[in-house]
């Protein structure tokens, strides 16, 4: 009941709001006086592990299971490949472990076969393993043989039902002590499927056991253990200033024990044991601490780092003191990886994993969401965490968990956090009406603001509720209006929130795949598609000024931002029709004497309803045209359900 009355109150304040709108609309902005700052990472991208964002996401392998760590009593999403003709079974063996880091393998016990009928074992990847034609694929695995055993392990992409091959490759000579094997698979002329699993046989009866069982397609600039190109364009695409890693719920873990704990997730993957993750399946952590880094390096992004805090999401925390100081000296030793010099102790280690050179690391957030913890420790662990990291790194600056939008009780008090991260999951309608002012009466002598996770929904019902897991996986129109005009206040005060993440970034949209909606970026084995909210944000961070320009709206349902670039003088002009009729608008560049007559305009339009998929990839995109007549003064006619970006030379 009274998610229904918050319904209807929000439709009649917004009705109210919007019937202001008349033919004499007018767009006010002071070109000539600048009122403050763009923050030069005010756009910015926050991700964790869920949806599988990472694994079956953004990181490129395609092996699902590679170190058959994902159940302790049967190898999941592998199966036995044999045939009339012969025989093998498949079993776990915590006994012949590859290492300490990852204490099982895979036992293959082939007891008939030839070359004829082989026999052996296959993946299913993650909801199929992906080919595409005239591809090279990277093939690993570690193995040792029983004594005796010399046959080959011949390695295939096979079609599901075995009946096609569209690529093999084979290993001969196998050692009976632990050993890296690599092999190239090459397809050739095929139509591109997932419908495909990835199978290692051999042609003679004997023992082998397995460990990282691995393939990789190609990967962005081809790194090893590397990311899927064709995403990491899509993010390149937004321009981000700034990557906060690695989430999330998924820095926090279930329990402290499943916590991201950095030093797991770093150096050869055999060291890597992955952990529990807090969606319901299990991270490899294949995509570790320094694949953040590359990840932003190769964006030209900053890393914003977490730094777990001793609190998990089943309630339980570290108690501040003598018990969080392991927790601590963790932080520091993260830290002193990410930027220490070769000289260091983990910086050497860095140095041993590949890069020498330091990475920029200007801010640390402690924790994440930790206005959950009912404990009130959080200002005493942040406290400590704060003073720890100053004493050693002043210029790092910190960032508390707890923003202005929870209550004062539970906001850090000991100490002045230099930002604040605030969290806004809301109906798009909120949105909509409280971008009007909702940072309006912050103080600017306080801590800045990181709106470090926000995204509007379209349902009557939140994206954590079951209803959602029944939407489309990603947001419509109706939603984009009201992210865009979340972005247009946040950018009219990006003085004081000087970073911001739309979150989640990132959705395998595969049944069975996702835990949350609505999702920016969507895809599946073989392609990717980002939703109208992608379009809107992509938009504005691609056309953002230096400098705010003070504005005002007169009579007007059109919302709206305005930057000037000193450098090019070029003003951008971000403007919001949530309304479902074109809107007239009276546009004046106050302070100007003349501009140039031709402006460009960047247009996303559509029925609220509207929305891309991952077989309509482009319903809703921009539309790039020229305006004519522009001026000092001119006129402007706003498209109905549009967002909408106004180019205008100065110079």
């Amino acid at each position: 009941m009274k998610k229904q009355l918050f319904f209807v109150l929000m439709v009649g304040c917004a009705a109210s709001l919007w019937a202001a709108g008349t033919t004499e609309a007018t767009l006010t902005v002071d070109a000539a006086h600048p009122s403050g700052t763009v923050s030069p990472l005010f756009y910015g991208l926050m991700t964790e592990e869920i949806n599988h964002s990472y694994d079956g996401g953004l990181y490129a392998e395609l092996v699902q299971n590679r170190a058959f760590l994902d159940s302790a009593t049967a190898p999941v999403h592998w199966s036995v490949v044999e045939e009339e003709g012969s025989g093998a079974t498949i079993a776990l063996d915590p006994n012949r472990p590859l290492d300490r880091a990852i204490p099982t393998s895979l036992k293959l016990d082939v007891t008939k076969a030839s070359a004829d009928h082989p026999a052996g074992f296959a993946n299913d990847g993650y909801w199929g393993i992906p080919v595409k034609p005239d591809t090279e694929y990277r093939a690993s695995f570690y193995a040792k043989a029983a004594p005796g055993f010399d046959g080959s392990v011949t390695v295939s992409i096979q079609s599901d039902d075995g009946g096609t091959i569209y690529a093999r490759g084979e290993v001969a000579g196998l050692s009976q002590g632990w050993k890296r094997y690599d092999v190239t698979l090459t397809t050739g002329e095929l139509t591109e499927t997932t419908k495909a699993r990835y199978v290692l046989t051999t042609d003679r009866p004997g023992e082998v056991w397995f460990s990282i069982v691995s393939l990789f397609p190609p990967t962005f600039d081809n790194q090893p253990n590397g990311f899927r190109p064709d995403i990491m364009k899509m993010l390149i695409a937004l321009h981000p200033k700034f990557l906060r890693f690695p989430g999330g719920n998924y820095l926090e873990g279930n329990t402290i024990a499943d916590r991201f704990d950095w030093k797991k997730t770093i150096g050869p993957l055999k060291d890597r044991p992955g952990h529990e993750g807090p969606w319901g399946y299990r991270s490899s952590d294949g995509l570790g601490l320094l694949e953040f880094l590359l990840w932003c390096r190769d964006m030209h992004a900053e890393p914003v780092l977490a730094v777990y805090a001793g609190y998990s999401l089943d309630g339980k925390h570290v108690a501040p003191g003598k018990e969080l100081e392991p927790f601590v000296r963790s932080a520091l030793d993260e830290i002193e990886y990410v930027t220490g010099p070769v000289t260091s102790k983990w910086g050497a280690i860095r140095a041993q994993d590949g890069y020498p050179a330091p990475f920029p690391l200007h801010y640390v957030e402690i924790g994440n969401e930790d206005f959950f913890d009912q404990s009130g420790s959080y200002n005493a662990r942040f406290t400590q965490f704060y003073d720890a990291i100053k004493a050693k790194y002043p210029n790092i600056q910190i960032i508390s968990t707890i923003g202005t939008n929870e209550p004062s009780y539970q906001r850090v008090s000991s100490v002045m956090p230099d930002v604040l991260d605030e969290h806004y999951y809301e109906w798009y309608l909120w949105f909509i009406v409280h971008a009007q002012n909702h940072f309006k009466d912050y103080h600017r002598s306080g801590p800045k603001i990181m709106v470090g996770e926000w995204a509007s929904y379209e349902t009557t019902f939140p994206p954590w509720s079951a209803q959602s897991r029944q939407e489309p996986p990603t947001p419509d129109m109706a939603a984009a209006l009201g992210d865009a005009a979340w972005t247009t206040a946040m950018e009219r005060n990006s003085d004081l929130v000087i970073m911001n993440a739309y979150a989640p970034l990132l959705v395998n949209v595969n049944p069975g795949a996702r835990q949350w909606r609505p999702d920016l970026i969507g895809f599946n084995g073989l392609h990717v598609f980002g939703s109208p909210s992608y379009y809107a944000i992509e938009m504005f961070s691609s056309n953002l000024g230096n400098e705010i320009l003070p504005m005002a709206f007169r009579k007007s349902k059109i919302q709206g931002s305005a930057t000037l670039d000193s450098r090019t003088g070029e003003i951008y002009l971000h403007l919001v029709n949530p309304e479902d009729s074109p809107s007239k608008i009276r546009i004046e560049l106050a302070g100007l004497s003349s501009v140039r007559p031709t402006a460009t305009a960047i247009t996303l339009a559509a029925k609220p309803d509207a929305t891309n998929s991952i077989t309509e990839r482009r319903n809703v995109v921009p539309v790039t045209t020229a305006v004519q007549g522009v001026g000092p003064s001119f006129t402007y006619d706003m498209p109905a359900d549009a967002v909408v970006v106004l180019r205008i030379a100065t110079r």
